[in-house]
């Protein structure tokens, strides 16, 4: 039997965190994870990344525990429309609801009853498609439904200490005017921030003007909205929330919150703080803005696992999230679940990616080769570039089939959309016009049947004969840069298998013009 204690990769490493946790207090039948969303715009990567990561987790932590667990994926979506996207249609519709909850606004779609219910079916359709867990609860239905009220009543009766808690972090304008609160508009619906007059904790009212007139509203029934930060409170506490993790910028938010949740007699999540995605220019990746790159954009250039295998890596990491990282980390990927045939270790990231479930992927066949052999072929038909890759490896499992097929059909959107504009073909000066000769006849004198490490040895021999001998990366780039037209390129010995012996001498001649 496995002991998982062992293990220190960082998803274990946080379920140890959490199960210290549980150990400490009284045990509970389940252990409750949560992820947040807010629709304001269409969920982004970042998003899907939250409850990918989230559930690496509680899988580990399922393992350690033998408990049993559940991961809410909460949406926000009563939260007050605060700005159009950019990336939406009929903009012009969607302006006259600013301040409106969520689920209020008109889909721009036309699609859905609201824009935070389309956006809503966006985020389950997306976690659906790679098979996570979890549960979805929606934040209008929680307040319309009384399931808050019990913890509202509690943020109320705490009403001054949670002042005493909040007021600090604010601005001297924002103080003035605060409270917890947000009363929605009876006849408009429209979510009021408004000061607050005088609470009842009796009725769990509260006073506000509104229009000139003092307003008497209950707090419950999803009359009010509550400010974010102490709806992350009340929502931890009402749900029991044993484990949430959140971006950097939520940091004093995540602190802030769990002040007030204490306050309120509830025992704040065990949290992971995770750096955020950036765009190409560096700048933090936002649902409003809609820039760096989509679920979609992902998967059109690459297989589901290759973006799991992005979000395992490094969460407290920034990492740049555009499309040139998409060919690395679907090598990657295929590396590791390679290494997982040879020893099934829980530290591996592939054995996170599929809940220790092996697919049994044997092929040395990755991305990278499968788009150079796209760029030399010149073709989009799959079974033709499935033909050469056949001279590789001849015989394929059905698993193994359908990783290829998959990267082959997003390899050649990769190649079309990326490579191709792209493609730079060195002109040789005569030194190195030689060179590139030399490496031609050292794959001539070989036989045609001979292996790939055998033909790469001999392109090696050539390197290591030359000016590049202190530095054979050079060598390579030079090979890449006149024959690929890119500064990096495939294992040159599994490429000749794949593309022949003599269809690569015929490839070298037509870029030296001999």
């Amino acid at each position: 039997m496995i002991d998982y204690n062992n293990y220190k990769s960082w998803p274990f490493n946080e379920a140890k965190k959490l199960l210290k946790r549980i150990e400490k207090s009284n045990k509970k039948e389940k252990i409750i994870f949560e992820t947040g969303y807010g629709p304001s715009g269409l969920p982004h990567i970042g998003t899907f990344g939250e409850v990918l990561r989230t559930n690496m987790v509680r899988f580990c932590f399922e393992k350690l525990s033998g408990l049993k667990t559940d991961l809410i994926a909460f949406s926000d979506d009563m939260d007050g429309f605060r700005k159009v996207p950019d990336n939406v249609p009929n903009k012009d519709k969607l302006s006259n609801y600013l301040d409106y909850p969520l689920t209020s606004v008109p889909d721009p779609f036309n699609k859905f009853d609201s824009f935070g219910e389309h956006n809503n079916s966006k985020l389950v359709e997306f976690l659906d498609r790679f098979k996570l867990p979890f549960t979805f609860q929606s934040s209008t239905q929680a307040y319309k439904t009384g399931l808050f009220n019990e913890t509202i009543k509690k943020i109320l009766l705490n009403y001054n200490d949670i002042l005493n808690v909040v007021l600090p972090t604010l601005g001297e304008e924002r103080r003035k005017t605060y409270s917890p609160f947000f009363p929605i508009n009876k006849k408009t619906g429209k979510i009021l921030q408004v000061p607050v007059e005088e609470i009842n904790t009796e009725n769990f009212t509260i006073s506000y003007y509104e229009d000139g007139k003092i307003v008497n509203k209950s707090v419950l029934d999803g009359n009010c909205k509550l400010q974010w930060k102490v709806d992350w409170a009340m929502r931890w506490a009402a749900f029991g929330v044993d484990y949430e993790m959140c971006g950097k910028d939520l940091t004093e938010s995540y602190v802030l919150s769990s002040k007030i949740c204490r306050i309120i007699g509830s025992k704040p999540p065990e949290n992971l703080i995770y750096e955020l995605f950036l765009d190409e220019n560096a700048e933090k990746i936002s649902k409003s803005k809609g820039n760096g790159i989509s679920i979609d954009d992902w998967l059109k250039y690459s297989i589901e696992e290759s973006l799991s295998m992005f979000m395992y890596q490094r969460p407290t990491t920034a990492k740049k999230l555009y499309f040139d990282v998409i060919p690395k980390n679907t090598d990657e990927y295929l590396s590791h679940l390679n290494k997982l045939n040879e020893n099934e270790n829980p530290d591996n990231p592939s054995w996170h990616i599929h809940r220790a479930i092996n697919p049994k992927y044997n092929s040395k066949i990755n991305y990278s080769l499968i788009l150079n052999v796209i760029s030399v072929c010149k073709s989009e038909d799959p079974e033709i570039i499935m033909a050469l890759i056949k001279n590789y490896q001849s015989d394929f499992s059905n698993v193994e089939k359908d990783y290829i097929y998959r990267m082959i059909n997003c390899g050649i959107n990769y190649f079309k959309d990326f490579i191709q504009p792209n493609l730079k073909f060195k002109i040789p000066n005569p030194d190195e016009l030689t060179i590139l000769k030399e490496v031609m006849n050292k794959i001539s004198i070989l036989d045609a049947n001979s292996s790939a490490d055998e033909f790469q040895t001999a392109i090696f021999s050539v390197g290591k004969e030359t000016i590049y001998k202190e530095n054979i990366k050079d060598f390579f780039k030079l090979i890449y840069e006149v024959v690929f037209g890119q500064e990096n390129g495939p294992r040159l010995g599994s490429f000749i298998k794949i593309f022949t012996k003599d269809k690569t001498i015929e490839l070298i001649n037509s870029k030296l013009n001999v």
